[in-house]
């Protein structure tokens, strides 16, 4: 591996610290040898993390910010596993300076990060707040100052609360109010922002929110589930149209939730019981955006769709994206089920499967993984390109005199990045791998238990130590 920009890099780190007292910095303890570098990924590969607006940014009711339906959910008792909210998080609206330098401390080139719909609407539509808006052109001009590119993703989940009041997704007017809110937000920044995602996993917030209520706003049913998912699919859509109208030189993706999916047995009904969950976890979204329609033949329940469509909706469901965002963790291995393939006890769980490795989260640490899913989606002929937009795990972390050596999560992240190299040289069209993420962070019902940075963060004091797997990747990258 090259070393030639050690000063380069050790000059960088001695500025970010200065400038951010809260920053801790250190050197790895070990460099394991691998069999590929940074170079096999090709020049123009784009290396970054990705990061949402709820789960860092805090200041929950600053400079004229509503209430999201993630504020309001997690306030609610017994929603997050650990009784705690979002109101503070990791600060990231006071500290975003310091935090980006701390990513370009890492050698990283690409910020993606969400906006915050109800900062800059705070009632979901009408008067626009300023002060929100100046907050986001202060990060994004904080970026092209450090050299890093902002990747902008319009919805990350935070729907204003007071949409929600009317009905949220499930309300036909949500294709209205979003576009309203895509229309101020791609005017705002996109002289500023070049590459542009419309959702962050629809079949993870729909599903978890609409229809097993473990997500905001916590409603269960297909009642609720099948016209969000239909609306969804057409702001999706929308969505695109609209950021293509405001920046036509923009590369416009939207990013899926996706798992290679397993059968657990050969039997015919394990079998037909994967591929229903392929459908609700892969293919539900994705291919109505293809021009495809809704993958009725496999999963025939979603023929109720019918009733949420109007004349004109299915020619307006396609939209031609620049690029698809994959974003996986591990695998899911599915036996016979009943009508629902989502509900909990349907997945067989790592730990009955005796699998050895397993995150934090429950999840099995399976790399291969990442490339079936690559090459599944890869396979639709309307796929350009593909960014790995997250990737990444949580492990407990132990700072021991100042230092984390997660030396779990440096493996996970060398396996992942083997088989996301091996789609590439297959000949798919991989342009880049953004890690989940950058701070430990809210990570949603869970709370802050649950660890996936390349920083750790105390949440008492907001300090920040960056982790061994954190330094692993700045020398890789440099």
């Amino acid at each position: 591996m090259e070393r030639r920009k050690v000063l380069r890099l050790f000059l960088a780190s001695s500025v970010a610290a200065a400038i951010s007292p809260n920053l801790v910095f250190g050197k790895i303890p070990f460099q394991q040898h691998l069999d590929f570098s940074q170079l096999d990924f090709g020049p123009d590969f784009k290396w970054g993390v990705a990061t949402s607006a709820f789960q860092i940014e805090g200041a929950h009711d600053l400079d004229g910010k509503s209430a999201s339906i993630w504020d309001t959910f997690s306030h609610e008792k017994g929603n997050i596993k650990t009784g705690e909210n979002g109101d503070v998080a990791c600060d990231f609206y006071h500290s975003y300076e310091q935090d980006l330098d701390l990513l370009k401390s890492l050698n990283m080139t690409v910020f993606r990060f969400s906006i915050s719909w109800c900062r800059v609407l705070p009632n979901g539509t009408g008067e626009p707040n300023q002060k929100g808006i100046d907050f986001y052109h202060r990060v994004i001009d904080a970026c092209l100052e450090r050299g890093l590119e902002p990747w902008l993703t319009l919805y990350h989940w935070d729907l204003p609360q007071v949409l929600q009041d009317q009905g949220g997704w499930k309300n036909r007017d949500s294709l209205a109010w979003f576009s309203e809110y895509a229309e101020l937000v791609s005017k705002n920044f996109g002289d500023k922002v070049k590459n542009w995602m419309v959702f962050n996993e629809p079949s993870a917030f729909t599903a978890l929110g609409y229809l097993i209520g473990y997500h905001a706003p916590g409603l269960k049913g297909f009642k609720n589930f099948l016209p969000t998912v239909h609306h969804v699919c057409l702001a999706q859509a929308e969505g695109g149209r609209i950021i293509r109208k405001n920046v036509p030189t923009a590369q416009i993706g939207t990013t899926y939730s996706c798992a290679h999916v397993d059968y657990y047995t050969s039997e015919k009904h394990d079998k037909k019981s994967a591929e229903r969950w392929d459908v609700l976890l892969n293919r539900l979204f994705i291919e109505p955006a293809l021009g495809m329609g809704y993958p009725t033949a496999s999963f025939p329940i979603l023929k109720k769709l019918e009733a949420y469509i109007k004349p004109g909706d299915l020619e307006k469901l396609s939209f031609d994206f620049d690029f698809i965002g994959i974003q996986n963790y591990t695998r899911e291995v599915v036996k016979k089920m009943g009508l629902i393939p989502i509900m909990k006890g349907l997945e067989i769980k790592p730990e009955k499967r005796n699998v050895q490795e397993i995150t934090s989260m429950g999840w099995e640490v399976y790399p291969e993984g990442i490339y079936q899913i690559i090459k599944q989606f890869a396979a639709y002929p309307g796929v350009k390109k593909i960014i790995v937009t997250e990737n990444g795990c949580a492990f407990p972390d132990e700072v021991i005199t100042g230092k984390i050596h997660d030396l779990k999560r440096i493996d996970y992240y060398q396996r992942y990045l083997k088989q996301v190299l091996r789609a590439k040289q297959e000949g798919v069209n991989i342009g880049g791998y953004f890690c989940w993420t950058l701070l430990d962070n809210f990570e949603w019902s869970e709370g802050f238990y649950h660890r996936f940075g390349l920083v750790h963060v105390d949440f008492k004091t907001q300090k920040r130590l960056i982790k061994d797997s954190g330094y692993w990747f700045r020398d890789f990258l440099g």
